[in-house]
């Protein structure tokens, strides 16, 4: 089933679900995928459906046509009036548009098939899993626009050497970073031929829903709000959630199937009062 969300003559946005598999596509190839307001609209409606969906248990993001996902549309219109521009912005939230953004701890991977740029790059930093084609490519443009770049390299800063995320940063676009060297990096995990990105990624996808739903959100949680602690408390915090788990029945029912030889029936996260709070953290960025 695909729904396209936002909808305007084509929709900018796609979502399809497939069993336990949800998948994203932004839908703007003819812009390579660059953010504007309806697409930062359509991807916080795509992670609420999704992570309210009890059959969905892993989310797919990736890019329709050439492209992953160009950045922030530079085309849209803008304000030239400088004191104008500055009243604007004053006060303007940031965009929720990625899971983790969205206090979506299901787990997430992302395919990159092209270019993926600047504010593209958001996808990278909060995924659970990155993997490429070897077409794709990364890179940070922000200051050749005359735009900050704080965010994106922030969150890249803790996957990949700091070094190189400045050179990034400084570089512009003259540092478009391959992606056999994003995986030398540790910004992605894996590369695969183009034409088996999509199938690679289901594949991954397929093994990741086996696991518990509410164990593995659990999981990374734990394992993403302990970035922003020190290491004392984030052990502290991450035996709470281990001690936490106990008589949970995914806990009682993982060790008895694996004795009996069985395919676990693991339970619904949605169902169970046990699940994690799971509501959006405003202004909150890994």
């Amino acid at each position: 089933m695909t729904e396209r969300l936002r909808a305007s003559g084509s929709s900018p946005l796609l979502v399809s679900r497939e069993g336990h598999v949800g998948t994203i596509t932004l839908n703007r190839p003819d812009r390579l995928n660059a953010l504007n307001r309806e697409l930062f609209e359509g991807l916080a409606d795509a992670w609420r459906s999704l992570d309210a969906d009890p059959k969905i248990r892993v989310i797919i993001v990736t890019g329709e046509g050439k492209g992953f996902c160009a950045g922030a549309d530079m085309v849209a219109p803008s304000v030239t009036n400088r004191d104008q521009q500055t009243a604007e912005r004053a006060h303007v939230p940031l965009p929720l548009f990625t899971a983790r953004q969205m206090g979506v701890f299901k787990p997430v991977i992302t395919a990159v098939n092209g270019v993926c740029a600047s504010a593209g790059l958001h996808f990278v930093v909060d995924s659970d899993i990155v993997i490429a084609s070897e077409n794709a490519t990364f890179v940070d443009t922000h200051v050749n626009v005359g735009q900050i770049s704080a965010l994106e390299p922030i969150g890249l800063a803790r996957k990949m050497p700091l070094e190189s995320v400045l050179r990034m940063v400084a570089l512009g676009r003259a540092e478009r970073m391959t992606a056999a060297r994003a995986l030398q990096l540790g910004m992605i995990s894996e590369v695969v031929p183009a034409d088996e990105l999509g199938a690679r990624a289901r594949e991954l996808a397929e093994h990741v829903a086996e696991a518990s739903p509410t164990t593995l959100q659990r999981s990374l949680r734990a394992i993403w709000e302990s970035l922003n602690l020190g290491i004392d408390e984030a052990l502290d915090r991450g035996w709470h959630a281990v001690q936490d788990h106990y008589g949970h029945p995914d806990n009682v029912e993982g060790p008895l199937a694996f004795a009996e030889k069985r395919s676990p029936n693991w339970v619904d996260p949605l169902a169970t009062d046990a699940s994690p709070d799971q509501s959006p953290k405003e202004g909150s960025k890994l």
